[in-house]
């Protein structure tokens, strides 16, 4: 059982995964890895895994990923051995990650609650990409054509959360979590607890 966090770049995943992450002991972050270089501040196995292309393609054609998918010029994914670690940690994993990585979650028969979040509006997106000040302008009109696509997937998800303000948004996912999984993660939708 997983609980999948996606949305558009900028829609602010980061700080709802955060919160979330306070609000219920029972969930465990993914971290993902990434071909792309870290940005200030990230450390690696922390943030990311920070891997080579050529480590990051072994781990795909050996199975070694959940999901995985190009992102313009690098590559991210899921390793298995994430969900393995939460099982032996009796948690829920979250994941943080793209559409096509929920897609191929999905394909995979992953059972889980998938979560996409919306923008109030594709201009309070844009005002959210340029205030980090990290994209030039061929970058950001690619970050907002990808965000268009991406929201045009939101029927894959679960549930749709519009994030217009953060502290409504967390309690809005954490009910949807306590719904399905239960007040302790330990209710009817985890069907692994008895096997941790």
């Amino acid at each position: 059982m997983v609980v999948v966090v996606s949305g558009p770049s900028g829609v602010g995943k980061s700080s709802v995964v955060r919160k979330l992450l306070e609000a219920l002991d029972w969930l465990t972050l993914s971290v993902s890895a990434t071909t792309r270089r870290p940005r200030a501040g990230e450390r690696n196995g922390v943030d990311y895994h920070f891997v080579t292309e050529s480590r990051f393609r072994h781990m795909t054609q050996t199975g070694r990923m959940l999901e995985w998918a190009q992102v313009f010029s690098h590559f991210y994914g899921t390793p298995a051995s994430e969900l393995e670690r939460a099982r032996r940690e009796g948690k829920v994993l979250l994941l943080d990650i793209d559409v096509e990585g929920a897609r191929q979650l999905r394909e995979r028969g992953i059972d889980g609650l998938y979560v996409f979040l919306l923008p109030p509006s594709e201009a309070e997106l844009e005002r959210r990409l340029r205030g980090r000040g990290t994209e030039d302008e061929e970058q950001m009109r690619r970050r907002l054509e990808r965000a268009r696509f991406e929201m045009g997937q939101k029927h894959i998800f679960d549930s749709v959360v519009v994030n217009d303000s953060l502290d409504k948004t967390v309690e809005e996912v954490v009910n949807l979590l306590v719904e399905r999984f239960g007040e302790h993660g330990d209710g009817p939708g985890r069907r692994d607890k008895k096997d941790s």
